[in-house]
């Protein structure tokens, strides 16, 4: 069995946007290192930036390699929304996607 790993950090892992009032959309993701075999679990507001900065040595969870490919992602309108969907068994979650 692989091992998931992620992160829930307290506050947002992008810069603050300026976009003040209008809709913010934020992601649960999924990602997998074949170098390491190895999936993460993480959420974000800006996903792209976010994949960069992964296999770009932006983020002490997954620095050890720098293949991350996004697997699977899911929209949500709040930060609220998404974290009480990503709080869940993120073993059970990985093992329905895939």
């Amino acid at each position: 069995m692989q091992e998931v790993i992620g992160s829930t950090p307290i506050f947002s892992t992008t810069q603050a946007h300026s976009k003040v009032g209008l809709f913010m959309e934020f992601y649960i993701y999924i990602l997998y290192s074949s170098a390491l075999d190895q999936y993460y679990v993480g959420h974000t507001e800006d996903l792209q930036n976010r994949l960069f900065r992964h296999n770009n040595s932006g983020s002490k969870s997954t620095k050890k390699a720098s293949d991350w490919v996004l697997k699977y992602q899911e929209t949500y309108p709040t930060r609220t929304a998404a974290m009480g969907r990503g709080n869940g068994d993120q073993e059970k979650e990985k093992q329905k996607i895939y």
